[in-house]
């Protein structure tokens, strides 16, 4: 890892337990803080009180899909700068230019190995780092 991860607040919203714990074991190693969600609204729920600087959210769920989930992330005032990731099993194009349509920041496609998480982290941490530097001239 090039990039620094630490102290990197990070929401993985999947209702697959074994997503959600596979991806908190891999970014809690590298000294993320991380936080968990089962579905859209338990995330919505969640996402006030924790802040999260990077949101993993999954395609496919019940009662709020991932689609909706992100538009609702992004029509927010507070949040709609803060990266989103859409994860699915589907690596189809359709999916990633719908994800793009509610504002999704990156595709990541499941199931993903411990460097295709990083690398993405890592697009986004230097994307964030490159628009909060100051403009020189």
């Amino acid at each position: 890892m090039s990039v620094n991860l630490a102290a990197l607040k990070v929401m993985i919203v999947d209702d697959s337990n074994t997503i959600r714990r596979t991806a908190e074991t891999i970014l809690s190693k590298a000294g993320c803080e991380v936080v968990t969600a089962i579905d859209g609204f338990d995330s919505l729920a969640k996402i006030v009180d924790v802040v999260p600087d990077v949101i993993f959210v999954d395609i496919m769920m019940p009662r709020l899909d991932g689609y909706q989930t992100c538009a609702l992330i992004k029509n927010n005032n507070e949040f709609k700068h803060t990266p989103v990731i859409m994860l699915s099993s589907k690596d189809g194009l359709f999916d990633k230019a719908k994800g793009r349509i509610v504002g999704a920041d990156e595709y990541l496609t499941k199931p993903f190995s411990k460097n295709e998480l990083f690398e993405v982290l890592e697009r986004i941490v230097a994307t964030q780092e490159t628009e909060d530097s100051p403009v020189q001239g």
